[in-house]
């Protein structure tokens, strides 16, 4: 693993642990801005780290790269405490502004969010002034049809959400509901091989400057979802069940086969893999892969959290 390359002075991330997304802080004479705000149970803590960050300066803004709740989680306890701005991707305003719970992707993920309000739209080719340099708002849509990415020429800066980790990127959701989000992941992995980048600040893991290799293993790993879509929704539901269980602690088998029936994203992504008779035994399956490879315990009926989990 390679280190974390060096950042300019007026932005800092705050790597965070699942739940949360990273947390990115630009902070400039003009104003103090926080790209993505974490999940709601750690709200408590996203403030008092900004708050130790900014000193006496208060939060002017809040920018969400999209609205997944491991990255607008703490938007309502921050707006509570400072009376900051807050711009969202332009397609998902209507649906914030009549809070649609239908439509919002907390509920369908099993998940959970405070309302928040906002008072601008990040449009594609926007440009933003924040901690001194200019970014351009481009349009990433495949892991969340209306996702972000931030780009600063200058200092070749990427801000890229879940559309590129160093080992990956995040699970296409559009496949689970039978739209397209592949082809629109593969056109954002191009779009950043086009663009001069010397470092990329993710939405999960630490910045990294081995780009080029970071497209590779995504491009490939791309390919291999595409050869067969049964195993995006496989890594979804994993994926969604780990959250849950860090979240909660402990469940029952009983409680993860209801909350297929509640979440809608878990229950597309299990009937792309079995029938609906079949559900508790998949759930079985994937819990002992996650349990060998250290992700939760199975202890009897129960899922637990492994105990290093933070």
């Amino acid at each position: 693993m390679s280190a974390a390359p060096a950042l300019p002075d007026s932005i800092r991330v705050f790597e965070r642990g699942w739940l949360s997304s990273n947390n990115v802080l630009l902070v400039d004479d003009a104003r103090t801005a926080l790209v993505d705000t974490g999940y709601a149970t750690h709200a408590g803590q996203t403030l008092a780290l900004v708050q130790h960050a900014l000193g006496n300066r208060a939060l002017d803004l809040i920018v969400n790269t999209h609205l997944h709740s491991d990255h607008c989680g703490g938007n309502a306890r921050l707006q509570a405490h400072w009376p900051c701005a807050t711009l969202i991707p332009a397609a998902s305003a209507p649906i914030v502004r009549e809070w649609d719970e239908a439509r919002l992707s907390f509920l369908a993920t099993g998940q959970t969010c405070e309302r928040f309000g906002f008072t601008g739209a990040l449009v594609a080719g926007k440009r933003l002034a924040l901690g001194g340099f200019d970014w351009e708002v481009i349009g990433a849509p495949g892991h969340d049809p209306d996702s972000v990415m931030l780009y600063a020429a200058g200092p070749r800066l990427l801000i890229s959400a879940d559309a590129l980790w160093e080992h990956g990127f995040g699970v296409i959701f559009p496949e689970l509901d039978g739209e397209s989000g592949f082809a629109e992941q593969q056109a954002v992995l191009e779009a950043i091989a086009k663009l001069d980048v010397q470092t990329v600040i993710p939405g999960h893991g630490k910045p990294f400057s081995n780009i080029d290799e970071a497209l590779a293993r995504a491009f490939s790993r791309l390919d291999w979802l595409r050869a067969e879509p049964a195993r995006n929704a496989k890594n979804a539901l994993k994926v969604l069940i780990v959250f849950k269980l860090l979240e909660v602690r402990t469940m029952t088998f009983d409680a993860l086969v209801a909350m297929l029936e509640s979440a809608s994203s878990m229950r597309a992504a299990a009937q792309q893999l079995a029938p609906r008779a079949a559900w508790p035994a998949l759930l079985r399956d994937l819990a002992g892969e996650l349990a060998k490879s250290g992700a939760l315990v199975v202890n009897g009926e129960r899922l637990e959290a492994p105990a290093a989990a933070v």
